[in-house]
């Protein structure tokens, strides 16, 4: 009897490099096999879907992909086609790419074609997420909420994700647009639940659901709440969380993290090779376009 695939994700905090060394996306396309790889690229939640698919193709067979596919639902309907399906069980990389992750729960999550990418992560395919497609990897995913430092009673939203990684919240565009105070928000409501925020341009990369090792320019920061005191249940509307005691990690390029425990199990220095963007996915897909074009 053969031994089980492992479980692949790559969580990206979104504004990823495209038309640099593009270490993170780089990275996908080794996981998905290089240059055996079958890639679906899944751009619902944008606004710009034919750019978004332009864009990550163009880099994906530079990387030397040779079989990239795209699928992208009209409705909740549509994601019950079987040629859409059909796509996603074939795959051994699946992309979605960032835009409004409402899009993606209301047109994927609970669908036949969201079934078959739960079942293409089974069997080993990576799946990889930025930005929208960042957060829609856990079981309840932030669907909306205000920026900044200070955690705040009912700032933020749960919506139903994917399940990819359970027990786990996925902020993105972390430190860019100031989303610690949100993040902490969640899990002094739901201290079973680690919080996970991760820079633009960098990505968590997770086998098995369980070790987790930091890609890129930025950092993930996990925040572990369960032990934390908090009056989250008794704070009114918009007041300031007190939460003490929670357990707070740092983890930059080279940190390998144990999700289950909530330790770090290694460290190997390294220093990024990309300055951070700071662009929003729209505009940042446009000038990946326009660059990708000369």
């Amino acid at each position: 009897m053969s031994d089980p695939a492992t479980r692949s994700l790559l969580i990206i905090g979104g504004a990823e490099d495209k038309v640099g060394r593009v270490t993170i996306l780089r990275r996908f396309v080794a996981l998905a096999g290089g240059r055996k790889a079958r890639i679906v690229i899944i751009p619902t939640a944008s606004s710009v879907p034919d750019e978004v698919v332009e864009v990550y193709s163009t880099v994906f067979s530079r990387l030397g992909a040779p079989q990239i596919d795209a699928v992208d639902p009209s409705d909740r309907a549509h994601s019950s086609d079987a040629d859409l399906q059909d796509l996603v069980d074939n795959a051994t990389g699946i992309f979605l790419s960032g835009g409004n992750q409402l899009k993606l729960s209301q047109l994927i999550v609970g669908t036949p074609l969201g079934g078959a990418i739960l079942r293409a992560y089974e069997r080993g395919a990576v799946v990889a997420g930025t930005s929208a497609g960042a957060s829609i990897m856990s079981q309840f995913m932030i669907s909306m909420g205000e920026e900044g430092v200070t955690p705040r009673q009912r700032s933020s939203q749960l919506t139903a994700g994917l399940g990819l990684l359970p027990g786990v919240i996925v902020d993105q565009h972390f430190d860019q647009r100031a989303r610690y105070g949100r993040l902490l928000s969640l899990v002094a409501t739901s201290p079973s639940l680690l919080g996970m925020g991760i820079d633009e341009d960098t990505a968590a990369e997770i086998s098995d659901g369980k070790e987790l090792t930091v890609v890129g320019s930025g950092a993930v920061f996990v925040v572990d709440a369960r032990t934390a005191v908090t009056d989250a249940h008794q704070a009114e509307r918009d007041a300031p969380l007190l939460v003490t005691g929670a357990i707070v990690h740092t983890l930059p390029y080279g940190a390998t993290f144990d999700l289950e425990s909530a330790t770090l199990t290694d460290f190997d220095e390294k220093y990024a090779d990309i300055a951070v963007s700071t662009s929003r996915d729209r505009h940042d897909t446009a000038t990946a376009a326009a660059a990708l074009r000369r």
